[in-house]
């Protein structure tokens, strides 16, 4: 509603408004929605005019109590505006048929017509009550998240104010040092079971994990992860080859090694760098039209259209956390030298690579059908691997990968919620590294959460928890760090190696998920005010910054897995994801095919839960006696000798003949 103020002196944002400067510009005429006092500083209000916020600060509190009660006196001299109130169902209202049948007896109907004319009347009315009632309970909804979203984005603005005038406060070099102390002086790396309750190791937090990280504007600058990033690549020999700390206390985490840690030579394998060129253009569809009916609920019985997927399976996507697989090769390689902290640190970096490769992707992987598999035999990163979709409800899928000198194998599951604007999705298993000697790390996946769904650039951010329990003499514990509303350097990580034996913090992991990963050796509390820890910070991981712009945001490593390889396809199960029509459609661009086949193939997966029920089991892996489930073997074997005989086409008659074709 329009209204007329007079404005005494204001501070507008960043400067101030002063009557006598503004002689000619004394009276405003602004449409007022609602009002809001500022809880954080006692001389502000906010004033939402429907379509935009205008932050307002008065010279004292008394002076905002009154320009609060002024605009709520103008308030009500004007109409107001709609409430739920004005929506409210009203009393059924009588209709009376006594015209009707008056009219109807001048015309010398008969005393049964009239009755069945007048039980037809009432029968119309009454659909059209019940009609007009299911409009009113819809006004009132639309009317009320209206109002809610009024009202959140208020509270959002205000924090953006307060969290800005906060940070312009707090940037001295003070802030920034408590800041790196307090994060350093956390909790333990070997936290008790009670932080990782459930068979699959999920994280309970606390509030007091909360709000502990580095000042973005210092510590994780871009100019200082290229320094640093300079630094390690320039000293990368002498890093690799002797390790010394300055307090010679700490001399027996690690100890000078002659030896640099050689890097194991793979057979070189051409594979594709690009999709193939789309045969039709795309057809977007209205993610709000499908999902708004699904706030709060479980996503994984939302169908969606495949417009929303991108050519994988979540089975590929296990193996694309093993993208960095060399981090491992690393880690055992400086385990035999004898150096254990080296190997969690390269481990650390390996569980935190896994994430790098999701930064832009904005498409949701395949849903496996029940008993689907993938297989990846990459020689020229000296990996098998072999995953299998074991369960529907819950869908849990496990893998099983060898490497050289080490195994590793999980079985994990997504809970996803919707929530209006974001889709949260809470990582459900435990992911386990062993090693040939027998040192074992186990560790669980922090949350994601996919935000600005329907209005706004999508991106995903990744935040909570990860604690890398080592069964030697190293366990690590890593904070991803939740990306606020302004902040400047996102995807941040840091974390400390403990050891298992004293509790005593050995060395500081920093670095960002989809950048690169650096370590400082010792504790960092121990060193004096001042401290700058990226001055000493050494590379541990860096991401492949060559991977060029393709679609779906896939990474070349990425684009390599669904590729059917010359000679492969005979080689493969008829239930390898390879072999998925409606995948195989989506990445070709037939999108009208590919949706058909997505229709058709989850009408099948409905029977998987009643299969489930009956006693089916998965084929190639089992459950042990904690729920978890393992590899028991056979696959390579059976691919070696070609016997699918016993394995069953999941993926059914296509609704296209043509066949598959190779590249």
């Amino acid at each position: 509603m329009p209204v007329s103020v007079e404005l005494p002196l204001l501070v507008v944002g960043c400067g101030y408004i002063y009557s006598d400067q503004l002689a000619k510009l004394q009276q405003y005429v602004i449409q007022v929605s609602s009002v809001r006092a500022s809880k954080s500083d006692d001389k502000r209000l906010s004033i939402f005019t429907g379509t935009k916020t205008l932050h307002l600060r008065c010279q004292s509190r008394e002076d905002r109590t009154a320009w609060i009660e002024a605009l709520g006196v103008a308030k009500d001299q004007f109409p107001r505006l709609l409430s739920s109130g004005d929506f409210a169902s009203s009393e059924d209202f009588i209709v009376s048929t006594e015209q009707l049948r008056s009219r109807l007896v001048q015309e010398g109907i008969g005393e049964a017509v009239i009755k069945d004319c007048e039980s037809i009347m009432l029968h119309e009315v009454a659909e059209l009550q019940n009609q007009l009632k299911a409009l009113q309970v819809k006004h009132i909804m639309l009317l009320d998240t209206l109002r809610q979203l009024e009202t959140e984005k208020i509270e959002l603005e205000t924090t953006v104010v307060d969290e800005t005038k906060e940070r312009d406060s707090c940037c001295g070099q003070g802030r920034r040092f408590s800041d790196f102390y307090s994060i350093m002086s956390e909790g333990s790396a070997s936290d008790s079971d009670a932080d990782n309750e459930s068979r699959y190791g999920v994280d309970v937090e606390t509030d007091e994990e909360d709000g502990a990280f580095f000042d973005t504007n210092d510590f994780m600058s871009a100019e200082s992860l290229r320094s640093a990033s300079y630094r390690s690549r320039e000293g990368a020999g002498n890093a690799c080859s002797s390790l010394t700390f300055e307090n010679e206390n700490l001399s027996g985490h690690t100890r000078e090694v002659g030896i640099e840690v050689k890097a194991i030579k793979y057979p070189y394998i051409k594979r594709r760098d690009s999709l193939p060129e789309p045969k039709e253009k795309e057809k977007p569809v209205g993610l709000w039209s499908i999902i708004k009916d699904n706030i709060g609920k479980d996503l994984s019985g939302v169908c969606l259209p495949v417009y929303f997927n991108e050519p994988l399976s979540s089975l590929q996507k296990c193996f694309e956390d093993l993208e960095y697989s060399h981090l491992v090769d690393q880690a055992l390689e400086w385990g035999k030298q004898g150096n254990d902290l080296m190997r969690i640190l390269k481990i650390a970096a390996f569980a935190v690579s896994g994430y790098a490769s999701t930064e832009g992707r904005q498409c949701k992987p395949f849903n496996p059908l029940l008993g689907e598999t993938y297989e990846a035999d990459y020689p020229d990163k000296g990996l098998r691997f072999f995953s299998e979709k074991v369960s529907h409800h819950p869908m849990v899928v496990a893998c099983h990968c060898e490497g050289r000198g080490w195994k590793f194998w999980a079985d994990s599951n997504l809970k996803g919620k919707f929530w209006g604007r974001s889709i949260q999705l809470d990582p459900v298993g435990v992911l386990t590294l062993q090693f040939e000697d027998g040192e074992t790390f186990q560790w669980s996946k922090v949350t994601t959460s996919i935000y600005n769904i329907i209005i706004g650039k999508i991106y995903c951010d990744h935040y909570g928890t990860m604690r890398i329990k080592g069964s030697g003499k190293y366990s690590c514990k890593i904070k991803f760090k939740e990306q606020s509303i302004i902040d400047r350097n996102p995807h941040q990580v840091h974390g400390f190696v403990q050891d298992n034996r004293t509790g005593e913090k050995v060395a500081m992991l920093l670095g960002k998920w989809d950048e690169a990963m650096y370590y400082v050796l010792g504790d960092p509390t121990t060193k004096p005010k001042g401290y700058d820890p990226m001055t000493e910070a050494i590379l541990l991981w860096e991401r492949d910054k060559s991977n060029p712009k393709t679609r779906y945001n896939l990474t070349p490593f990425a684009i390599s897995l669904n590729e059917l390889t010359p000679g492969l396809r005979e080689k493969l199960p008829p239930t390898d994801s390879r072999l998925r029509p409606d995948q195989r459609h989506l990445e070709n661009g037939e999108y009208e095919l590919a949706n058909a086949e997505k229709l058709r193939l989850e009408q099948l997966q409905r029977q998987a839960r009643k299969l489930q029920e009956r006693g089916w089991r998965p084929r190639w892996f089992s459950k042990d006696e904690d729920g978890c489930y393992h590899y028991g073997g056979g696959y390579w074997e059976a691919r070696e000798k070609h016997n699918w005989e016993d394995i069953s086409d999941i993926f059914g008659q296509t609704s296209d003949p043509s066949p598959i074709i190779e590249e």
